[in-house]
């Protein structure tokens, strides 16, 4: 049984309640689960364009969307983190102390090859054990 388990979550992609039973069943009676949201920041050339007012409006809604998902799970706490998902996620695993990361995974395609998938970063760079739903919803 896991104490800390992070549950890697994309607001882009639809909640999985699957991943959240995964989690519960895997959580030691007095462990947590925290939901983790990857805020990413437009690139450096797109941001020189945008007015840091917008930029700060996007955070808030993505984490009211995360509140949101997590709302009727009282046993999850919402985690907003900034940065490029799949390494921002392995640090905050070693930083946070967490012993578990539970993340869901699409089935590869021919660009996944080139460039890798979040779960393949997570899975390649977690500090700790890591979960891998493949096709979560």
């Amino acid at each position: 049984m896991y104490k800390k388990i992070i549950l890697a979550l994309s607001l882009e992609h639809g909640y999985s309640t699957r991943a959240l039973e995964v989690a519960r069943r895997l959580r030691a009676e007095d462990g947590v689960i925290q939901a983790v949201h990857v805020y990413e920041q437009p690139s450096s050339n797109v941001g020189a364009y945008l007015d840091e007012e917008i930029l700060a409006m996007a955070y808030a809604e993505a984490r009211a969307r995360l509140k949101e998902r997590v709302a009727n799970a009282p046993d999850v706490e919402p985690v907003m983190l900034k940065g490029h998902s799949g390494m921002t996620i392995a640090e905050y695993a070693a930083s946070s102390g967490a012993d578990l990361i539970v993340v869901g995974s699409h089935k590869p395609g021919l660009r996944d090859y080139f460039l890798g998938s979040t779960a393949a970063r997570i899975v390649r760079h977690a500090p700790c054990s890591v979960h891998v739903l493949r096709d979560a919803d």
